[in-house]
């Protein structure tokens, strides 16, 4: 993976790293996950770690809630015959696959194709801009980070007051879950 930098001190306190230690998750997801904790990536992405009980923000609730309302609203297109949003790399059959575990600030998605983990565990990742378009990002989390951080970097634009941070990851304080 290429190297991640991290603004100061990951945050790790509510990331469950025994569900992080299974092999459940990617490799390149859990070295992610390990380097950066929880962080808002290239100053746009937020990429959901496994949390303990108690915490937001977490994967398996994040995940769920987005993979809903993706899969809905591909459900949508498909019946609509929106073909465009399986353009430009992906299909019908793809689309039914993917699950989110990530975020963009300009709500994009980040999706695992759960149906394609290799011999090494790995999966695809996706990207849906605005849950109309699937872009083949790469075979695992650390294929499709130099592309996030490229696109992300084109979106500010040079010299913009939106320009991407010095460092790839900044840490985001945990919140836990109201009730």
């Amino acid at each position: 993976m290429t190297p991640i930098t991290v603004s100061g001190t990951p945050t790790h306190d509510h990331v469950d790293l025994a569900a992080l230690d299974g092999d459940e998750f990617p490799p390149s997801y859990r070295e992610f996950i390990t380097a950066a904790g929880w962080a808002r990536s290239f100053g746009i992405w937020l990429i959901y770690p496994p949390v303990l009980p108690g915490y937001a923000d977490g994967l398996r609730g994040r995940s769920r809630h987005l993979t809903e309302r993706f899969r809905a609203s591909y459900v949508d297109g498909r019946a609509e015959e929106f073909d465009w949003m399986i353009e430009p790399d992906g299909s019908w059959q793809v689309a039914e696959t993917l699950t989110v575990f990530g975020w963009s600030e300009n709500g994009d998605a980040l999706l695992w194709d759960t149906s394609s983990r290799d011999e090494h565990g790995e999966v695809t990742v996706w990207e849906s801009r605005g849950m109309n378009s699937l872009y083949l990002l790469g075979h695992s989390l650390s294929e499709a980070l130099p592309l996030l951080r490229e696109r992300a970097a084109a979106l500010a634009g040079p010299g913009s007051a939106d320009e991407p941070p010095s460092c790839d990851c900044e840490p985001l304080k945990p919140s836990l879950l109201a009730g």
